[in-house]
């Protein structure tokens, strides 16, 4: 039987953690005292990124070690890579997915030019599991492959899985898969428990190519474990400030990889952590998986609203504690009502922020602090066109 860790790391104490983790941090340069002092620094957006890369290719002046691949990602983004030492750090959600040496896994991520392929190989190298490097298309071919060599664990996007059941089963072919671990898209509960029905355990995954796996399911099946080896933050879209505990946000990730440290790089997805710890025995903090995405960037009166512009308009009034733009519309003409949580502060001081800052007149709505969804919308459009 498998052990049931990956290692010891984790079932860390949360202060074991992150000493740790401030530990490591300060070896790569940012000087942090605790990890809330990271909130103090800014965030790195992928925009900045593709910014950076274009004046100082290919990787914008970031000096990178111990990499044995380059990919590229629409943009084009450049991200480098290694297969040794677990370099993505996929080991420890595929041995959480209980796939290990006597597995071999159908690795249906692309290969081409992106990293998926490579960071779902990589991990199965670090559980000791055999590869076919299937990459994607050509399903017959898939099926012939996966009877012939036994595949048992697949690996790939959610939906890919049933298309190859389904051929197998109109080939007449009985396929010896019991175990899915997937990322890259949505595992809706209808499509697990396909899987479920005919003998297959799948779990998830939230990973980038950028940052390499950032949180996984265990078989509790109770949100997403981070990973020991990133630091992550929810924070209210288009800032860098954390949200509190539970709330909708944005997911803002620090990578530790010494090779190629991220600072703070902004997902541009939606989360929130959940309280408590895994029944799993996994010790670190959860987050809730995908729930949608941060850039809310809307079109009012023919111009663009950005989340980081309510994050300005938080920010220039001490007394603000949120903001919320809202799109309506009345007879045929935009509206942008700005619901404002704040104790007391002058309406019309927010009426000329909001003019300086989002470029558009607005109603401005006092409401209570507290009062407004924490739900990690900023911007809101309530305008239907049916």
């Amino acid at each position: 039987m498998a052990a049931p860790f990956f290692d010891d790391l984790e079932t860390r104490s949360a202060d074991q953690r992150e000493a740790a983790q401030v530990a490591h941090l300060n070896a790569l340069g940012v000087d942090v005292a605790t990890l809330a002092d990271l909130a103090k620094l800014p965030v790195l957006r992928k925009a900045d990124l593709s910014e950076r890369q274009k004046a100082e290719p290919p990787f914008g002046g970031v000096t990178v070690g111990n990499i044995t691949h380059v990919f590229q990602s629409p943009g084009p983004i450049y991200e480098p890579g290694a297969l040794e030492n677990d370099w993505f750090r996929m080991g420890r959600f595929l041995h959480a997915a209980a796939i290990g040496a006597s597995d071999i896994v159908q690795n249906c991520f692309g290969y081409h030019l992106t990293p998926a392929g490579h960071m779902f190989e990589s991990g199965a190298r670090a559980v000791g599991a055999k590869v076919l490097p299937a990459g994607t298309g050509q399903t017959e071919l898939q099926v012939t492959a996966a009877r012939d060599i036994g595949t048992t664990a697949y690996a790939g996007t959610p939906d890919y899985l049933k298309v190859i059941l389904e051929k197998a089963d109109e080939m007449g072919v009985t396929l010896g898969i019991t175990k899915a671990a997937v990322g890259g898209g949505a595992l809706f509960p209808s499509l697990r428990q396909y899987y479920q029905d005919r003998g297959i355990a799948c779990l998830q995954c939230y990973a980038t190519a950028d940052l390499g796996n950032v949180a996984y399911e265990s078989d509790a099946m109770e949100g997403m474990i981070i990973d020991e080896g990133v630091i992550v933050e929810i924070v209210t879209p288009g800032s860098g400030i954390p949200v509190a505990e539970g709330d909708v946000g944005e997911v803002v990730v620090t990578s530790l990889n010494a090779d190629y440290p991220l600072i703070r790089f902004a997902t541009g997805d939606l989360s929130a952590v959940m309280a408590g710890q895994s029944p799993c025995g996994r010790t670190n903090t959860r987050i809730k998986g995908w729930m949608g995405r941060a850039d809310q960037t809307t079109k009012i009166k023919g111009m663009f609203v950005r989340p980081e512009q309510v994050a300005a308009l938080v920010a220039q009034h001490d007394e603000i504690s949120k903001a919320r733009v809202i799109a309506s519309r009345a007879g045929e003409q935009d509206v942008m009502t700005v619901r404002i949580e704040s104790a007391g502060g002058d309406a019309d001081a927010y009426a000329q922020s909001v003019v300086q800052l989002l470029k558009l007149k607005g109603k401005i709505v006092m409401v209570e602090p507290g009062s407004l969804p924490r739900d990690g919308l900023v911007i809101e459009d309530q305008r239907t066109y049916d």
